[in-house]
């Protein structure tokens, strides 16, 4: 019997699973992947409680389908979650313009934020910059497991941390384009063939 085939799908920072690419996947896989379940949670603002929220997904699929296939694709600090979730349990992940050492960044996010989508407030503090700190990644250990997705006109990460970051990794690297990567939809087919090819 073939594995249950999985995506957990993280948003990014201030995000939702109502995003135009958590949409666009979770419609792809619906028409056209029977075989794959796509999760895309609602993930929490403080860093440490987001992990352990996906942490706890993963232990509720294993502890009923211990063979089952988990994958991730992640967004900006989606795909920050993701490099920590693919190393800890050795998965193919997809990352999109993803955040990379982000707790350098906490200053410019320390505030009260709207989200979008949703309308909650939510504030990040200094402490988030700690919780970022220490679950922060000095290097990938399995590069070939990781696809990355990048825009250099990204106007929230630069890019060329990425590029240095996951080195080894597959990459394409397009001009132009934005932070939410303009055009995500093209690679959707491609996105599932790579996690779950053999």
């Amino acid at each position: 019997m073939t594995p249950h085939q999985l995506i957990i799908y993280l948003h990014g920072f201030n995000s939702s699973p109502d995003s135009v690419k958590a949409v666009q996947m979770s419609t792809f896989i619906t028409l056209n992947c029977p075989n794959v379940t796509i999760i895309t949670p609602h993930l929490l603002v403080t860093p440490k409680a987001a992990l352990a929220q996906i942490e706890d997904i993963v232990q509720q699929i294993k502890s009923k389908e211990m063979n089952a296939i988990i994958t991730f694709v992640g967004s900006s600090m989606g795909g920050f979650l993701a490099t920590l979730c693919s190393e800890k349990y050795q998965t193919k992940a997809v990352l999109v313009n993803p955040a990379v050492a982000p707790h350098n960044m906490i200053d410019l996010l320390i505030g009260e934020h709207v989200n979008p989508y949703s309308g909650e407030v939510s504030t990040v503090t200094l402490a988030h910059g700690d919780e970022l700190a220490l679950m922060n990644l000095s290097t990938i250990t399995h590069p070939k497991k990781y696809w990355v997705l990048l825009q250099q006109a990204d106007e929230t990460l630069d890019y060329r941390h990425a590029l240095s970051f996951y080195q080894g990794a597959r990459i394409t690297l397009e001009p132009l384009g934005d932070h939410s990567f303009v055009g995500f939809n093209r690679f959707l087919h491609a996105i599932v063939e790579f996690l779950f090819e053999k």
